[in-house]
């Protein structure tokens, strides 16, 4: 069994990582190396669960080899030789020596199975921290043609990894995650956001008539609590069918108390004065963007919380499902928003009823009744 490395290989450093979980690896993998036999104990995880490279390269001889006698492998180190030069071809760092180490290191191998559990919710951490990394950064992504598509297929693609990790660890019980969520970010294009909902206001205000057709857009869809307020001001007297103008929408606002943050009633009516387009193209472009925004939301909250290493397994389903759940209420909404409108059916005439026959014809009817 070789003692050094060859000459310009990569000493044993670089996997020397810090984190606790590299002990436990160290553990498990001791385990293996001492006992063989402990591969029947441990399931549930392959060589990606591992945190470094050199790590996965060795379960993975381990677990490929053909497993030794193991008297044969008490007595000699011909097994130990075979793992070696095999996990060497992916991580030449490697030594003989940190393989003794490994061995050394293993405080009980009876207990590789706890090990490899460890092992797999660390793993489990780290699926969800990239999956959730994933997410944010396809959303700031600005060469994607279909963005919201892209978007959620990314957020479909990290549901399935919670599910998955829901499988291995069933939830115990509903208990969130300690972590503080962080706050909520600007959302993607945030000065162009602003203009366009100014648009859509001053349209709704002009053509109250098109409100009807985008009831799926909530005023927490706004990036500012001004236009939310306003959306609120106009959408209520639409919906009471009374007079809609920019007087009466600044008259509702200043009832709802949206000027005493500062906002001005000349400025207001400006706002309101400059209608554009229609208002379902201008509300679908900020339900656009408000959903991304949930979702840019939904992706810190999730890595936040996978970052935490106080949360166990359990923690982190229920915490990164309770995050989903937000970004599935904006998708149900763009779907009502974003279907096609069904082609109207057109109706049948209404089919005539025959009458019940008659033996007498109609000139003699006719007769008859003008004699009486």
């Amino acid at each position: 069994m070789p003692h050094a490395p060859e000459p310009g290989e990569d000493d044993l450093a670089p996997i020397a990582a810090p984190q606790t979980v590299f002990h436990t690896e160290q553990a498990l993998l001791g385990a293996l190396l001492f006992d063989p036999r402990r591969l029947d104990d441990v399931s549930g995880i392959a060589a990606d669960s591992f945190a470094t490279a050199a790590h996965a390269a060795l379960y993975t001889a381990i677990t490929t080899l053909p497993r030794p006698d193991p008297a044969e492998h008490a007595k000699n180190t011909k097994w130990l030789d075979r793992v070696l030069a095999t996990s060497r071809e992916q991580a030449r760092g490697l030594t003989a020596s940190y393989l003794h180490t490994l061995i050394h290191l293993c405080p009980r191998p009876s207990h590789a199975a706890a090990y490899a559990r460890i092992v797999e919710a660390e793993h489990a951490r780290r699926r969800l921290h990239t999956a959730a990394e994933r997410l944010v950064h396809t959303i700031h992504d600005t060469s994607l043609p279909h963005p919201v598509e892209t978007v959620l297929a990314e957020a479909d693609a990290l549901a399935a990894v919670v599910d998955d990790i829901a499988n291995r660890f069933p939830t115990r019980a509903g208990v969130l995650p300690r972590t503080t969520p962080p706050p909520p970010g600007a959302a993607p294009g945030h000065t162009e956001a602003v203009g366009e909902e100014q648009i859509l206001l001053a349209t709704a205000t002009a053509r109250p008539s098109g409100i009807e057709a985008v009831r799926w857009l909530l005023p927490d869809d706004f990036t500012l609590p001004l236009h939310a307020g306003l959306w609120q001001c106009i959408t209520t007297l639409a919906r009471r069918h009374e007079p809609v103008d920019p007087v009466t929408v600044l008259w509702g606002a200043h009832q709802r108390g949206l000027l005493n943050d500062g906002a001005e009633p000349d400025e207001v009516l400006r706002l309101l004065a400059e209608p554009a387009g229609s208002v379902e193209h201008w509300a679908e472009r900020v339900l656009q963007r408000s959903l991304l925004a949930t979702a840019e939301d939904t992706g810190r909250r999730i890595k936040v919380f996978a970052d935490d290493a106080a949360n166990t397994p359990y923690q982190l389903i229920v915490g990164t499902r309770r995050a989903l759940a937000d970004l599935a209420a904006a998708r149900t909404r763009w779907q009502h928003a974003t279907a096609p409108t069904p082609p109207q059916k057109r109706r049948r005439p209404p089919t005539t009823r025959a009458g019940p026959p008659t033996t007498t014809p109609a000139h003699a009817t006719r007769g008859t009744r003008a004699t009486r």
